[in-house]
């Protein structure tokens, strides 16, 4: 039976509004999006053997996550303590020695009857730590205090004079100075005026650190050893004002350690370690918080890579080299787990993208094909 000009009319409209929708279905399955689905990202976590391992951060795991390896540095600054080195000075290489012998023995190979005292001036510290002192000989007294030292003078001498007192004065020698070799107004040589000086009479001296420096660092080497502390904890701590000795070097630089987050996040960027310890919640915060339109609350990610040596079946820590750690910020267990949980530095935040976002997409998609639909069907009639 023939078609009628009413038939056909409507199998055109049906086509118009089939191909339209076509059209829109294929293109909501390449939309652009900003970030990765959670699912995913996570998706070869069921894999028989997945590259990477997925770790729930909850307020029931933070304890054991805290007993995990340090990733990105070694999880905390070595400092010294201000308790470290002697209260009184310590005789080094090149300090100048004072001595006066008091003697009032009749007789006496030290000192004479006018004048029962003999002065003994610029006796130097050699290189291997000894003076030379008349009739006695090389006496060693670098690495003591001063009335270690004059104990030690006057033991030596009772084998010539039993009744000779020794009175000792240590002038500080050239090596008794300390190298401020940047990250201060002026940086230089600085001779420690006592051996009672410690780190910021120092770094005032050089002028203070320099008020351009982001996130200052304090770094001290000393014998081959480094000692590294934030600035703003030196300042806060007395117990830090560590004493400071002849050959020290310090260097003040910033504090080069960072996380970048990317994805549905109020900034994508690389950031830098405000505090010396960083919460995934402080770390939301730096970063401009979650995307209301667009991230996932659910899906927060934090991937982290860890190194071969961190990977022991006999000690708390990761079971693969990288680490994906998944947070949920809709329920009070994640938020309080957020504030439990430690960025490390080299850490990647990514902000994944709501699954709703998507939806709405193709909602608004499909609304337009209703005005195509309604346009179609204005022309097919």
């Amino acid at each position: 039976m023939p078609e009628g000009p009413g038939s056909r009319r409507v199998t055109r409209k049906i086509r118009v509004i089939l191909g339209i929708m076509m059209f829109a279905a294929l293109a909501a399955c390449s939309l652009p999006r900003g970030a990765a689905l959670q699912s995913e990202v996570l998706a070869e976590k069921d894999n028989k053997v997945p590259t990477f391992q997925v770790v729930e951060v909850t307020r029931r795991s933070t304890p054991a996550l805290a007993l995990w390896p340090a990733s990105g540095w070694k999880g905390s600054y070595n400092w010294l303590s201000a308790s470290r080195g002697p209260d009184s000075s310590i005789i080094q290489t090149g300090d100048r020695l004072a001595v006066v012998i008091w003697d009032n023995q009749e007789n006496s190979l030290l000192a004479s009857e006018a004048s029962r005292s003999t002065p003994i001036e610029g006796l130097t510290v050699s290189s291997s730590g000894t003076v030379f002192m008349p009739y006695i000989g090389e006496v060693a007294l670098r690495g003591m205090t001063e009335s270690e030292a004059r104990a030690t003078l006057q033991t030596r001498l009772l084998e010539i004079a039993p009744s000779a007192q020794v009175q000792l004065t240590v002038e500080p020698g050239r090596n008794n100075a300390v190298d401020v070799v940047g990250g201060v107004a002026a940086p230089g040589n600085y001779p420690l005026l006592s051996r009672n000086t410690r780190i910021l009479s120092v770094l005032a001296s050089a002028g203070g650190i320099a008020p351009t420096m982001n996130n200052p660092l304090v770094i001290l080497q000393r014998g081959g050893q480094v000692f590294e502390t934030r600035a703003e904890t030196l300042y806060a701590e007395p117990a830090r004002n560590a004493l400071v000795q002849g050959g020290d070097q310090i260097v003040v630089t910033e504090d080069d350690r960072t996380f970048n987050v990317l994805g549905a996040a109020g900034s994508q960027k690389v950031i830098p370690f405000e505090e010396e310890r960083i919460t995934a919640m402080e770390a939301v915060s730096a970063m401009g918080g979650l995307s209301a339109a667009r991230a996932d609350p659910k899906g927060l990610l934090v991937l982290r890579e860890y190194e071969p040596q961190h990977i022991n079946p006999d000690k708390p820590g990761p079971e693969l080299r990288q680490v994906i750690f998944s947070l949920d910020f809709t329920n009070a267990d994640g938020l309080f787990a957020a504030r439990q949980f430690h960025i490390n530095p080299g850490d990647t935040l990514l902000a994944t993208e709501s699954p709703v976002t998507r939806v709405q997409t193709i909602l608004g998609l499909f609304g337009t094909v209703v005005g195509f639909a309604s346009t179609a069907n204005n022309v097919a009639n």
